[in-house]
Formats: structure tokens, C-alpha cells, sequence
């Protein structure tokens, strides 16, 4: 396989320089004419009912506020420097059950006592526990440089994000190479993501890792009652099979090769071929396993014991058995196309398909369509709508149905088996002569999209973006 992609990029890049030997233009137009600013927004929200926080069970409310600054700047006729600068806010029901308890708890890692002398909590509601929000930031630099014929680009970029257990480090670039007076391109990217954790466990777990098999009578749990199944004070809860994570690195490698073809005046295809991989901290370290074969405890309140997987349950939470284990090594291969026809001059048809697989037993197809309908000038509207389907990860079981004598265990419902349906629309507004300004700058486009999604499994999603693009004057 290595042999091959070698092959491949020896061949791309010879293509791409006999190319870039033909004699340059006597004008030559800029890449980029002048700076470009791109300002984001998103809001998005969720619920379903298969939280992977508390083990495959409750709610999984959250809502994020995102927004991005895209600057792009020509740096001379051929090269270009884009900055993107993006910041991202969340609440969430499901994040803040990692100390369900409603107080500070010692899931981050301090001494915090309870704030009452019986705490509860309810996998259906929200935690006022500090997990319930956080913030992630991210910083992506690309530099491109396209050639004298315009027949052959490079670019290279760097990354990083954070977020408050999480950092990300990122680098790659990529060729691209145009012949056939331009209608054909072929390209070649890879991009490296070195990450790293900083694992927050479950209130419970963290607990024991802390204090060992006496953490009940110490720290967070000192003078609380753990009960068993049938509401009775106990001491017998001890989750053995829980260890701390030994690794907190997660690296991600990619590359990824793309062919386009314009095949007529009114049709266009593309292909794209993926390979990834993945080594290191795969699973999340705050998502809860339930063993079938083991006995239940908790603490809250007992009289909701026996409807605890009912929303009704308001006032008590199950103490986890272990926490998520899944493989240090993932291998993904997505290959996907697009066509896009041009109909007349108000309809454009957009089409997309993407299959996917990984060693994970995990196959999924992606099918979307979008119709782009020309109103006017300056004005288009398109309507859309996605269909997706996957089969089960081999690791995956429901909610309190794997054993203990398993190796790799999650109920994370997103390696679930699923069906997928999203629909949306969006408003673009062009204006050629940008002829609104701010400052320095005027408003070439502003494009709105709205989507619903639905999945089978009951998670609903509702997403809205608003982009505006200024050019520097």
C-alpha cells in the first residue's frame, strides 16, 4: 500500500511540474485580488435519550454557541495566507452527569466535600456540576502558492485547539495539479493530529482511583449512603474494574486523494479517497459502563429506583461499573463523489455519496442532494436533504448489557446502529459590486442555512449558520 501511494505522489507531482514548465503568461492574474474576511455563526442544539455520560441512558440536551473569523490575505501574486480564528461554547445536560451530584464533586481532580448530607441526581436532567459547560478554541494557518501557469498549487498548514481536557496539534499540506485547459485536477493531501487528554473520570470512579477500596468512607462519598437495588443503605459497592487510563495521547493520520473531471459544459464530477488512522486514547475517559452480570447501586433518593431509566426518575443515579475501553488503534477508509449538473440558468443539481468503513465493523452510506434555484441576481435559495445510514461497532452493546468478562465495551450511541434524516434550506445574497461597506471593506455575500436532523435512535438536532463575506476595498 505504501509502494502505491508513493507511486502515486511521484506521479502527481511529475505531471504537476512538466506543467508548471510551460512559459508564464505576460499578464498574470493575481491568486487572490485583495483580503478577504469571512465572519461565522452557529447555533446548534440537541436532545435524545442515550447519554453516554451516564452509560447509554438519559438525556443528552445540549446547545453550542461557535462563531469563526476567516481572513485570507494575498501575500503577492501567487501566494495567499489564510487565518482561521474560531471559538466555541457549550452547555450540556449529558457532560455535566460526570459529577451528577449536584455539587462541585471531585471528578476535576480537588477535595470538595457534598453540598448536602444526601446528595442526588437523575441521568434525565442537568447537573449543576462545573462539567455542564466549557469552551474550545482553535487557530488553523494555511499558506498556498500557485504556480505561473496556475496549473499547479501547494499548500502547507498548522492547527491547534483546546478546550478544557482536551488539546489538539495539527500540521499537513497538500498538492494540486490542473491540465486539460483546466478541467482536470488531481490532488493529494495529509494532514497529522497530535492530541493529548487530560482525563476527567466519573465523581464515583475517581473517587476509588483516589482512595482505594475504602474511597467510601473518605472524600467525596465521607458520610454519604450508597443503596442497593432494593433501596437498602450498603457498603458492598466497589468497582474493581476500573483502572485510570494509562495513555493520554491520541494521534490521528490522514491522507486523502481527489480526482475532478468536467466532462461537459453542464456536468462536473469529482471522487475522493481517503485513508486514516488512528493510535492512541480512542475512548473518553467520563463515558460510564453498566455490567449486566454485576449488581446496581446508587444514590439519591429510593423511592425512584425503580423507575430510574423512566424520565420520571428525578432524584437518583447509578454508580458506574467501569468506564469505556475501546481499542488503541482505529483504520478508516471513507471514498466518496460528487456530481453536479447544470440544468438551466436557475436550477443547478447537487449530489453527494460517501461510503465508509473501519476496523471497528462500523459501514455507513451518505447521500445528499441539494438544488440551488437562482431567484434573481443576487439572490439564491436551495433546499437540501441527507440521508444516512450505519451499521454497529463490534464494541457497542445498549445500555447495561455488557458483561464484565468483555476486553472493549462502550454504549456510546454514536457506534450504534442508526438511520439518519436531515433536511434544510439556505438564502445566499451576492453582491458583485459590493456595494454595502464597513470601514475599508464591502459585503460580497451573505449565506444562511438552517437543517433539522432526525435520528432513528430519537436524537434530534436543529442547526442554523450565518456567514458574511467583506472584501477589502
Amino acid at each position: 500500500m505504501k509502494i502505491k501511494f508513493l507511486f502515486l505522489l511521484v506521479l502527481i507531482s511529475s505531471i504537476a511540474f512538466s506543467q508548471d514548465k510551460t512559459t508564464a503568461p505576460a499578464f498574470k492574474k493575481r491568486v487572490l485580488e485583495s483580503t478577504e474576511v469571512d465572519f461565522l455563526a452557529s447555533y446548534y442544539n440537541q436532545d435524545g435519550s442515550k447519554s453516554a455520560v451516564s452509560g447509554g441512558l438519559g438525556s443528552e440536551k445540549l446547545t453550542d454557541v461557535a462563531s469563526n473569523i476567516v481572513v485570507a490575505m494575498p501575500l503577492n501574486d501567487d501566494d495567499v495566507l489564510t487565518i482561521d480564528l474560531g471559538i466555541s461554547a457549550y452547555s450540556s445536560a449529558s457532560s455535566s452527569n460526570i459529577n451528577p451530584f449536584n455539587a462541585t464533586g471531585a471528578s476535576g481532580g480537588d477535595d470538595d466535600r457534598i453540598a448536602a448530607p444526601t446528595p442526588s441526581g437523575t441521568p434525565w436532567q442537568a447537573s449543576s456540576g462545573a462539567s455542564k459547560s466549557d469552551q474550545l478554541v482553535s487557530i488553523v494557518a494555511n499558506y498556498s502558492h500557485s504556480s505561473d501557469s496556475r496549473n499547479f498549487i501547494w499548500n502547507t498548514d498548522v492547527s491547534f485547539s483546546n478546550e478544557y481536557d482536551y488539546t489538539s496539534v495539527g500540521f499537513g499540506g497538500g498538492i494540486a495539479t490542473l491540465f486539460n485547459e483546466k478541467n482536470t485536477e488531481l490532488s493529494l493531501k495529509a494532514n497529522v493530529y497530535l492530541d493529548q487528554w487530560r482525563p476527567i473520570y466519573p465523581t464515583e470512579l475517581h473517587e476509588y482511583s483516589k482512595y482505594g477500596a475504602n474511597f467510601l468512607n473518605q472524600g467525596y462519598f465521607n458520610g454519604v449512603s450508597v443503596l442497593d437495588q432494593n433501596g437498602q443503605a450498603t457498603t458492598n459497592y466497589l468497582p474493581s474494574a476500573f483502572q485510570t487510563v494509562s495513555g493520554v495521547n491520541r494521534n490521528s493520520y490522514s491522507a486523502s486523494v481527489g480526482f475532478s473531471q468536467v466532462l461537459t459544459k453542464k456536468l462536473q464530477f469529482s471522487i475522493f479517497f481517503d485513508i486514516l488512522q488512528q493510535q492512541g486514547l480512542l475512548s473518553s475517559p467520563y463515558h460510564r459502563i453498566y455490567f449486566a452480570d454485576k449488581a446496581n447501586y446508587y444514590i439519591g433518593q429510593a423511592q425512584y429506583i425503580n423507575n430510574y431509566e423512566s424520565s420520571t426518575n428525578t432524584g437518583v443515579y447509578k454508580l458506574a461499573d467501569d468506564i469505556e475501553r475501546l481499542p488503541d488503534s482505529r483504520f478508516k477508509i471513507p471514498v466518496g463523489a460528487r456530481l453536479n449538473y447544470y440544468i438551466n440558468e436557475r436550477f443547478i443539481l447537487r449530489t453527494y455519496y460517501r461510503f465508509y468503513s473501519d476496523n471497528w465493523d462500523i459501514q455507513s452510506h451518505t447521500a445528499t442532494i441539494e438544488l440551488p434555484i437562482k431567484l434573481s441576481d443576487r439572490f439564491t435559495v436551495f433546499p437540501m436533504y441527507r440521508y444516512y445510514t450505519q451499521t454497529a461497532s463490534k464494541y457497542y452493546a445498549p445500555y447495561e448489557t455488557h458483561l464484565s468478562t468483555e476486553r472493549y465495551y462502550t454504549s456510546d450511541a454514536d457506534l450504534a446502529t442508526f438511520d439518519a434524516n436531515q433536511y434544510g434550506f439556505g438564502i445566499n445574497y451576492t453582491d458583485i459590486f459590493t456595494g454595502a461597506k464597513i470601514w475599508k471593506f464591502g459585503l460580497k455575500n451573505i449565506d444562511f442555512r438552517f437543517n433539522h436532523y432526525e435520528r432513528s435512535d430519537n436524537l434530534n438536532a436543529n442547526i442554523g449558520t450565518i456567514a458574511f463575506k467583506f472584501v477589502m476595498q
